[in-house]
């Protein structure tokens, strides 16, 4: 007679199985492509209360049962000033997923409302130093974020459409103000629409945004709310309706970069033209 599961197992079990070519092999695919997770890591996974991070909590806890490079693993959570309800469900989720977090307080949100224009930058900032300095001390090397595919497509879009920019966001990168730590982000192959898909399958609630700044943000389905994200988004929808292949052709674009096609390009802070090249020749 077969064991019934718990509902966490069952959870855990529908990213394996049922959204296994669109949840768990693009997961494994990035760990496994872009080296995210090494023997002897211990990675703290940073719990927002969303949807795209509490799937990777569970994405990383089944990897770690069955892969064959140990690592340890922390689930930590930072209240950066969330009301109460939010704070309840975040650990609601928590518990019935048997996501064992550590969670704790900041005032991020005191200190960036306070600062006036829009605290978005600030606040992503305080956050992910929060998140490093709590995560160094408690011995983890890494920090592991939800960013997935969507999001790098469309901070592509927006680098070029308001940045004037070609920019794109990496697998992976080091700390440049805690030594030694990392950020991981192993859901970047995994697109946001099998993130939903799997949230509503399993019949799960979470908080969106719970940004102060920006109330109607708990309105929008991502929440993200009326910002330049949401318009990249929809123009990505409505691209599609000609090119499904839309959202692939630009994520490969970014792993396909012909740097002699470009007029001016900067790495490691310093600028470079193709003049430089040119007249070598």
């Amino acid at each position: 007679m077969a064991r019934e599961l718990s509902f966490a197992q069952s959870v855990e079990r529908s990213i394996i199985k049922t959204y296994r070519s669109d949840i768990w092999n693009p997961f494994v695919e990035a760990c496994k492509n872009y080296q995210l997770v090494n023997k002897g890591d211990k990675i703290a996974v940073c719990i927002s209360g969303g949807k795209d991070s509490v799937l990777l909590a569970m994405c990383m806890k089944h990897l770690q049962k069955y892969s064959d490079v140990p690592f340890e693993l922390v689930f930590l959570c930072m209240d950066p000033g969330y009301n109460a309800a939010n704070r309840k469900q975040i650990e609601h989720n928590c518990k019935i997923l048997e996501i064992p977090v550590t969670v704790f307080e900041s005032n991020i949100f005191d200190v960036t409302t306070s600062v006036g224009g829009s605290p978005c930058y600030l606040c992503a900032r305080m956050r992910r130093g929060h998140l490093y300095a709590k995560a160094k001390e408690l011995g983890c090397n890494k920090i592991a974020l939800g960013h997935h595919l969507s999001d790098v497509i469309e901070t592509t879009l927006m680098g070029m459409f308001y940045g004037a920019q070609l920019q794109a966001m990496l697998p992976k990168l080091k700390s440049t103000n805690f030594e030694g730590m990392e950020l991981i982000r192993p859901l970047y192959c995994v697109n946001e629409k099998a993130v939903i898909k799997w949230r509503d399958y399993n019949k799960l609630e979470f908080i969106q945004c719970a940004c102060r700044f920006v109330d109607e943000f708990s309105h929008s389905e991502d929440g993200i709310g009326a910002s330049k994200r949401r318009e990249v988004k929809a123009l990505i929808e409505e691209l599609k309706k000609t090119n499904p292949d839309i959202e692939h052709n630009i994520f490969k674009s970014i792993h396909n970069v012909k740097l002699d096609t470009f007029v001016a390009y900067k790495q490691k802070g310093k600028e470079h033209s193709f003049l430089e090249e040119f007249w070598e020749d």
